[in-house]
């Protein structure tokens, strides 16, 4: 009997809503126990900041332009590599719960086998995972958690918030006390909510096995990503009244534009609402419009999603504990990507390479067995890093098309392999709204080079102090004292930079 793994995954949590991390608004303690027996990492960065490029990455251990999933709404191949496969291969059960979104979830008639199993009352196998239970952000979609929704409550379907408007586009309609984009009273009872669901679900499996099966749970919630509609019992938690405003969030309108002015040019033509580069992001919502209060309700919704979903976890590892694993289950704990969450005053996520998006949670906890020491590693890892870590953790060698190594156990051993840099992607086409990004992050410092694109003519860029700016306020990418340094960046981001699978993929929907 062998280490099994418990991965745990949000969708666009950011690194400063845990407790460990230095959160003070949601209450975290089951995840920040799990840090202090770990391995907490300060600098974890995904590839890409968008859910189904940073997923596939998850799964592949493959930079996006090697697997192909270039933006949101393009499909994984079903012949991609898996490290559930390959764990499945050495004799491990693997299920996948939750959200698993390496396909487009907007797929009217079920071309996606994802998509298409609820339909079909089936849960898998797909892509190395024996169990396959789905859900997504609200009771809407092919999922297997909107059609268990349907059945046994079909009174809660319509209390979610309504992602999408009369035109198939992101809803703006603005909800909650102070009319928030996407912020919404949701009277479902909570134990019907989907973060309860994916972990009573996951309880389920886990009791379905043999106690001497070794096991790869990736336990997937869809919070706190938006719509910001937890139920409405427990929103009274947090008040938002008394909730502060982010660091990140520039107060001064005045000021806030300066900042948005030093950097290229989609950002202020987003702010204002003169382009929009990212399908989930409101088409018809401009952000210069939203005021503090509206900031306030939002964070405070997302903590409770957070919050909610700890209370969850520790659910489950009591269920791992009853059934005598957890002396051999080692906990990895991450999301897909960031939030802005306020920050230069925008919210969701886009072509935005600053730490609101890039600056992750991950924490892996070892088997209390494998005695390993608790420790906080500050140098860069990515979220590239995750498949060859759990082949590690299984006795296997990392596969032959995995493009990474297993995450470092401290900082003498990142130095030691080599953990120096960590390269993000992103490439979207939207609306005749071309943005291609390929940013480094290295030595303390954050650089981004763009490519041609709508908004964009290739020569522009962004460059960030991260200990002397670490609210990346000043872009220094024109500072002639910084040439030198701009440089030997950008030869590091080439020289690492992957080829890209060519031809490009087909977007086959939006998201």
């Amino acid at each position: 009997m062998g280490r099994k793994i418990l991965f745990i995954t949000t969708d666009q949590q950011r690194y400063d809503t845990l407790g460990c991390n230095g959160g003070t608004i949601a209450r975290t303690p089951v995840i920040d126990g799990v840090a202090a027996q770990g391995i907490r990492y300060e600098r974890a960065t995904p590839q890409s900041v968008v859910c189904m490029p940073s997923r596939s990455t998850i799964l592949t251990g493959q930079c996006p332009s090697t697997h192909g999933v270039w933006m949101n709404g393009v499909a994984l191949p079903e012949n991609a590599p898996s490290v559930a496969e390959v764990l499945a291969h050495a004799g491990y059960r693997t299920a996948i719960i939750g959200k698993p979104h390496f396909e487009p979830f907007l797929d009217a008639f079920a071309r996606f086998p994802e998509n298409g199993f609820c339909r079909a009352g089936t849960f898998g196998p797909h892509r190395g995972f024996e169990h396959f239970e789905s859900a997504t952000h609200g009771a809407a979609g092919p999922l297997h958690y909107a059609q268990w929704l349907a059945a046994t409550h079909p009174e809660a379907v319509n209390m979610f918030y309504p992602v999408l408007d009369s035109a198939l586009e992101v809803n703006a309609l603005g909800g909650g006390a102070t009319g928030a984009p996407q912020a919404w009273k949701n009277n479902i009872p909570r134990g019907w909510y989907h973060t309860d669901w994916v972990a009573d679900r996951t309880i389920s499996w886990l009791d379905s096995l043999p106690v001497d099966d070794d096991w790869f749970c990736w336990m997937s919630f869809p919070d706190p990503h938006h719509p910001w509609d937890p139920p409405a019992s427990e929103i009274d938690r947090i008040d938002w009244r008394e909730v502060p405003l982010p660091a990140g969030y520039v107060e001064d309108a005045r000021e806030r534009e300066r900042v948005l002015d030093a950097k290229p040019r989609h950002w202020r033509a987003w702010y204002d609402g003169r382009m929009v580069s990212n399908y989930e992001a409101p088409l018809e919502w401009v952000p210069a419009t939203l005021t503090a209060d509206q900031l306030r309700e939002v964070t405070a919704l997302n903590a409770v999603e957070c919050e909610l979903i700890d209370e969850a976890i520790g659910r489950v590892l009591a269920a791992v504990a009853a059934r005598g694993w957890d002396n051999d289950v080692d906990i990895v704990f991450t999301t897909d990507h960031g939030e802005l969450g306020g920050d230069f005053g925008l919210m969701f996520k886009g072509p935005y390479h600053v730490d609101g998006l890039m600056r992750l949670p991950l924490i892996w906890r070892p088997a209390p067995s494998a005695r390993s020491a608790p420790a906080t590693v500050t140098r860069p890892v990515g979220l590239i890093d995750l498949a060859p870590t759990f082949c590690v953790i299984a006795g296997l060698p990392a596969a032959p098309w995995m493009e990474s190594k297993a995450l470092p156990v401290d900082d003498t051993d990142a130095d030691a392999r080599g953990f120096e840099c960590v390269l993000t992607e992103w490439d979207s086409e939207l609306w005749g709204v071309g943005v291609h990004l390929r940013t480094i992050t290295r030595d303390g410092w954050v650089c981004t080079a763009y490519l041609p694109g709508t908004a964009h003519d290739g020569s522009e860029g962004e460059l960030y102090d991260l200990a002397a700016d670490p609210l990346q306020r000043e872009n220094r990418w024109a500072d002639p004292a910084l040439t030198a340094l701009r440089s030997d960046l950008l030869a590091d981001l080439w020289d690492h930079q992957p080829v890209m699978a060519r031809p490009l993929r087909a977007v086959e929907a939006p998201v």
